[in-house]
């Protein structure tokens, strides 16, 4: 719900802050006071289209700022701010986004009804999720038949294209395994092992050379075994060395061994020109293959081959397998025509009677003679729903959204919500719902109003006591000159002032005791009717059942 609203510079608006709570708020005041620039604001927070003439003249711009609470106690800040010229900004949770953000997240959080574009029951994709939620009819079966239809037909796609196109890319793959098995390839770390040995045979004589300078320099007279032997009997047996002696032996013990292996080494390379030009005619084939098939290294050289024989597999066998896949298609198939024909017959069967239903909430609302239609057309499942409105005698039936009142539209909307049970979105805005009525037909709107209150925040701008007084709090909307300007200001009002408020509503005169006695009494009526609203519905004559 909309838990807090903050206007600035926005037409006659200076600065405005409102804190609100659940449950049927009314937005009252006279004429010009500024109760639409309200809805206009919050219309500009869910996306709704800027104009710069609703900046306030004299100001650089108009900012409106929203706080949202889902029913889960989840927060989200919503921000517009309308320059007087150039591009409006929006913001989500204080940080810059594009107005589509705002409008996207709008659809869950507010429904405007009146002469808005956020009007979802407009749109004709929500008047057939509303009456399938009506009617509870159950799109889930349809669902999964459609998407294993797809799955089926993606398998088919992938089995290749026509014959031509299989037969060129099975001969390919053959090629390229038969090239694969040719060369051998097994051992992921073949490459590596031939790029040491290629490095060994290359310079075998300097590798011998080095060897056996090496072993010279160790065990050659004044060698380095001769030197440490020296060292080592000058300190044999004379304490203050004993740990170095210690160190010596075992150093003359490692250039022993040293000298041992350099000269092992040295005597088993041999140079072998033969071996290395097969060593590097190998490496040289494994590099081509490995770019021709652009794998970084020979593991993933075998892992294209088992692909290619994979693939190659399904080709040959494509003709079973799309015999197969074409048998499961036509089941699902015939899976989608069961679940669509039984979807479409439950529209049609439950149209009718979110019809009557909503047409039976429209007698109290000063739409006595109304006629609502949902048509339900298109083949199966029947997605073509629209819901037409004639609300006058001898009008056609047209589309909720060519209905030129906006007070019969509004009025349309609201015995909608009462028959569907709610909305989609927590936050429920209606502005000219009570646009030429009066009497008991205002009455009934309020006691509406009211019921659909238990359900949504409900927000609505209304002149009519009778709608005010039903309203589980009042907002009081009013003007006053300041510095030569007319600025606009609104707050919550307490019991006493309601009572102010409703008779000013009721005569204009807000201080004459009859009207005060009036408002009391009609706030009283009201009063009762919330505390026994919840699990109540307004029905046909303005009654309850």
């Amino acid at each position: 719900m909309l838990a807090e609203l903050a206007v600035s510079d926005l037409g006659v608006i200076g600065e405005l802050s409102l804190l609100l709570g659940p449950g049927m708020t009314a937005l009252t005041g006279e004429t010009g006071a500024g109760k639409t620039l309200v809805v206009t604001a919050i219309e500009l927070l869910v996306g709704g289209r800027a104009d710069a003439a609703v900046v306030r003249p004299g100001a650089s711009e108009a900012r409106v700022g929203g706080r949202f609470v889902d029913r889960g106690g989840q927060e989200v800040v919503l921000e517009r701010v309308v320059p007087a010229q150039g591009r409006s900004r929006a913001y989500v949770d204080g940080r810059l986004a594009p107005v589509s953000a705002l409008a996207e997240l709008g659809t869950g959080l507010v429904d405007l009804h009146g002469q808005h574009s956020h009007q979802s029951l407009l749109a004709p994709a929500a008047q057939r999720a509303a009456l399938d939620r009506f009617g509870g009819i159950d799109r889930h079966v349809l669902g999964r038949a459609r998407s294993r239809v797809a799955e089926i037909e993606s398998s088919m796609r992938a089995l290749g294209g026509d014959a031509a196109d299989r037969a060129q890319l099975a001969d390919l793959l053959r090629f390229e395994l038969a090239e694969l098995d040719r060369a051998g390839v097994s051992d992921p770390d073949e490459e590596a092992a031939l790029e040491a040995e290629e490095s060994l045979l290359s310079d075998a004589s300097a590798h011998r050379h080095a060897a056996a300078l090496a072993h010279g320099v160790l065990v050659d007279e004044g060698g380095a075994v001769d030197a440490a032997s020296r060292a080592l009997s000058a300190l044999a047996g004379r304490p203050p060395f004993a740990e170095i002696e210690a160190r010596l032996r075992g150093l003359l013990a490692e250039l022993a061994d040293a000298a041992v292996e350099l000269r092992r080494a040295g005597e088993v390379i041999e140079e072998d020109p033969g071996r290395l030009e097969v060593v590097r005619s190998r490496l040289q084939q494994l590099r081509q293959l490995r770019r021709r098939y652009q794998a970084p290294s020979l593991a993933e050289l075998i892992a294209v081959r088992q692909r290619s024989a994979a693939r190659l597999e399904e080709l040959d066998d494509y003709d079973r397998r799309a015999v197969e896949l074409e048998q499961f298609r036509e089941q699902a198939r015939g899976e989608v025509a069961t679940a669509a024909a039984q979807v479409a017959l439950a529209r049609r069967r439950v149209a009718p009677e979110l019809a009557s239903a909503v047409q039976g909430r429209l007698r109290p609302l000063a739409l006595p003679h109304a006629v609502m239609e949902i048509k339900v057309d298109g083949d199966d499942p029947a997605d073509d729903v629209r819901f037409l409105l004639a609300a006058n005698p001898g009008e056609p039936a047209l589309p909720l959204a060519k209905v030129a009142s906006g007070g019969e539209l509004s009025r349309a909307m609201l015995a909608l919500r009462l028959a569907l049970g709610g909305a989609e979105a927590e936050t429920l805005v209606f502005d000219e719902v009570d646009a030429g009525i009066g009497g008991e037909a205002a009455l009934a709107v309020g006691r509406s109003l009211s019921a659909l209150g238990a359900r949504a925040q409900v927000l609505v701008v209304t002149h009519l006591p009778q709608v005010a007084a039903f309203a589980d709090a009042q907002v009081a909307v009013s003007k006053a000159d300041q510095g030569g300007r007319t600025v606009a200001s609104a707050r919550v009002l307490d019991g006493d002032e309601r009572v102010v408020e409703v008779s000013r509503m009721l005569s204009g005169h807000p201080q004459s005791d009859a009207a005060q006695g009036h408002a009391a009494e009609l706030l009283s009526v009201a009063a009762d009717h919330r505390r026994s609203r919840t699990g109540t519905v307004v029905g046909a004559g303005g009654g309850e059942r």
